[in-house]
């Protein structure tokens, strides 16, 4: 795992935090992670994905929170804030001459308001700006999958637990969701 990072460094993931708004006008903000971060995002990962979990009979008490624990980067993650309420994450990591999109979770809450939408978008104008692929896998049988596909991911491959997704750069509506 990374040092903590201070808010006024530059990321790999693009620059600075910024400042904008959902959907439904409800204000937040990208920050960076810090190690402090791990295991509250650990428990939002558990209680995200469980539904999809148990549906494809995957679901584990420990080894849930121990994978994000696992890959875990101060250095790629950004935790989605309002009013310094944590409302979410993601994760966006370079690899392969593209960007990974992961551990994009919003707690249930936050969930279908616009807000996921809001900050993919700020995700895929970033990578646009450096003209970079956008690589991401769901669980089969998601609800993630059609955000996804509505900000241009189309799939590139699958097995019986996940949807590999791939978006090139202008393929789709980084502007719009």
């Amino acid at each position: 795992m990374n040092a903590e990072m201070p808010p006024s460094r530059t990321r790999s993931d693009g620059g600075a935090p910024p400042q904008t708004a959902s959907a439904r006008g409800a204000s937040w903000t990208l920050r960076p992670a810090v190690v402090a971060d791990v295991e509250a995002i650990a428990e939002l990962r558990a209680t995200v994905m469980r539904p999809d979990l148990e549906r494809l009979g995957r679901y584990d008490e420990h080894r849930v929170r121990q994978r994000l624990r696992d890959s875990f980067s101060t250095e790629h993650t950004s935790i989605i804030t309002s009013d310094g309420e944590v409302m979410g994450c993601v994760t966006v990591r370079p690899a392969e001459g593209a960007q990974w999109l992961e551990h994009f979770y919003l707690a249930p809450r936050y969930q279908g308001r616009g807000l996921g939408s809001a900050v993919l978008r700020t995700v895929l104008r970033r990578a646009e700006a450096h003209g970079t692929t956008v690589r991401l896998n769901v669980l089969q049988g998601s609800a993630a999958r059609r955000l996804y596909e509505r900000h241009g991911f189309v799939v590139d491959s699958e097995d019986p637990i996940d949807v590999f997704m791939v978006r090139p750069p202008g393929a789709g509506p980084a502007g719009r969701g």
